[in-house]
């Protein structure tokens, strides 16, 4: 449970926790009551992936939920929605984390600088990946307890030096104190991401059914705690008016706690442990998902192939990585505000998977909890779930219209993709995986009927005349 525990904190908390106080800053405290509103959200989110992994096992998170309640096409969405969002992600993770490798080297940041150190970053948590499920493991414990000494302080002793006169007006925003909590809220959930990791690499957890639920609420409670303790510290010792403009606003009140500036070199050196870390538990995920669904034919076979004792997914992790490698390229050369954008829709295409995820949760209920709950866990899972689909569809509300729209048009770009997974005659068509016996680590289902074809085997058919078919 602790390496599952800190997939969850090392997913959830990259680098984007130490820029959070700035980017809620021109609300005022008020954001912290949009903060409070996301964490109910994000537990809630966290009890629902508890309980879909008691009774789905294995591997694959919210793919595995979508396909056992909605079918095959629905996990495939699921699947390509979800492994959008975490190679694009990791892109994001080391744009942000070269910035406090820079504090310490190339200070002019220099663009090919910027971009060999970005490629490091996305490379060595990679290589640890290929090593095993055992090293990952390690990695993740080792960096989530470098990453929470700093702000484990902030969130404790950095209370003791909070001064009201640095909060400012509670509503700083101009606006009615609703679109203050909405606007801040957006920022808010960002945050989150992640939450989930336990359950999509759930069949190589030992004791599952036992350790995923646990993992996943007390991951998500450990970071909850730390994100508001910390950013009320933040609002509190360094005035207002500074932390609007800051642009590492755990650095200027570690600064201002302490004196001079060697904490704020410690802040960056703990930047620099959290980013590997969030790389290191995102790279696992990027072949996870792939893994699970092309083992059920929902995949680009490549995806499914595993090697050595450890059942490594190459491909999985290869592919991820070269594919956030040349998004971070073409951000650092060309393309600022398209990158942006795409960090957007990466969230977006997150929160997709966490809807269908509470939605499955919420049919289950429906058809068999009269059944098989009392009525006081019925009604508890009911509500919880009910929250958690609602902070989802707020979630994609406050992701913004255009996001929304391009968020869209890049999940349905799967669809011709599973056309041509689904063109052997038969298509592959699977029967949902049944529950496995409890307190064991399930390995991911196989294909039950038909092997899936690899992508360039279908395009080569498909470039052949008709006749030949």
């Amino acid at each position: 449970m602790p390496a599952a525990t800190a997939l969850v904190v090392g997913s959830i908390i990259g680098t984007g926790v130490f820029a959070l106080p700035s980017a809620l800053a021109p609300y005022g405290p008020i954001a912290l009551v949009a903060f409070v509103a996301v964490t109910v959200g994000a537990l809630a989110l966290a009890v629902v992936f508890g309980r879909l992994s008691e009774r789905v096992p294995g591997s694959g998170g919210p793919y595995v939920y979508a396909r056992e309640a909605f079918g095959e096409f629905a996990g495939f969405l699921t699947a390509w929605s979800y492994w959008i969002t975490a190679w694009a992600g990791n892109a994001a993770i080391a744009v942000a984390w070269v910035g406090y490798v820079e504090v310490f080297v190339d200070k002019g940041h220099h663009t090919w600088a910027s971009i060999t150190i970005a490629l490091a970053g996305l490379w060595l948590p990679a290589a640890v990946n290929l090593t095993g499920v055992r090293n990952i493991g390690a990695f993740q414990v080792v960096t989530t307890v470098l990453k929470f000494l700093p702000l484990g302080f902030m969130a404790t002793a950095g209370l003791l030096f909070v001064k009201s006169g640095n909060f400012g007006a509670f509503n700083a925003s101009g606006g009615s104190a609703l679109g203050a909590v909405s606007a801040a809220g957006a920022i808010a959930l960002f945050s989150y991401i992640g939450l989930e990791t336990a359950s999509v690499a759930a069949g190589r957890v030992r004791d599952p059914e036992r350790n995923v639920p646990r993992a996943t609420v007390y991951g998500t409670l450990a970071c909850a705690a730390i994100y508001l303790l910390g950013t009320l510290a933040v609002f509190g010792t360094v005035p207002h008016g500074r932390l609007v403009g800051s642009t590492a606003p755990f650095t200027d009140a570690f600064n201002t706690i302490a004196g001079g500036t060697w904490a704020g070199n410690l802040v960056a050196a703990a930047a620099i442990v959290s980013g590997l870390g969030a790389l290191n538990g995102w790279t696992l995920i990027c072949a996870e998902m792939p893994l699970a669904a092309a083992r059920d034919g929902l995949f680009p076979s490549a995806f499914g192939r595993t090697r050595g004792r450890g059942e490594v997914p190459v491909f999985g992790i290869l592919s991820a990585t070269v594919l956030a490698s040349l998004l971070t390229v073409v951000s650092y050369t060309q393309f600022t505000q398209v990158f942006t954008e795409i960090v957007l829709l990466s969230v977006l295409t997150a929160v997709i998977p966490y809807l269908v995820s509470a939605a499955a949760q919420l049919l289950w209920l429906v058809r068999h909890g009269r059944a098989e709950l009392d009525r006081r866990r019925l009604g508890r899972d009911a509500t919880v779930t009910v929250l958690a689909l609602s902070f989802s569809y707020w979630s994609i509300q406050g992701s913004g219209y255009q996001t929304v729209y391009y968020g869209l048009f890049t999940i349905l770009l799967g669809i011709p993709v599973y056309v041509w997974l689904k063109r052997e005659p038969g298509g592959n068509l699977t029967a949902p995986a049944a529950p496995a016996a409890s307190g064991t680590a399930q390995p991911v289902p196989a294909a039950h009927t038909a092997h899936p074809v690899g992508l360039p085997t279908l395009i080569l058919r498909a470039l052949r005349p008709r006749h030949q078919h």
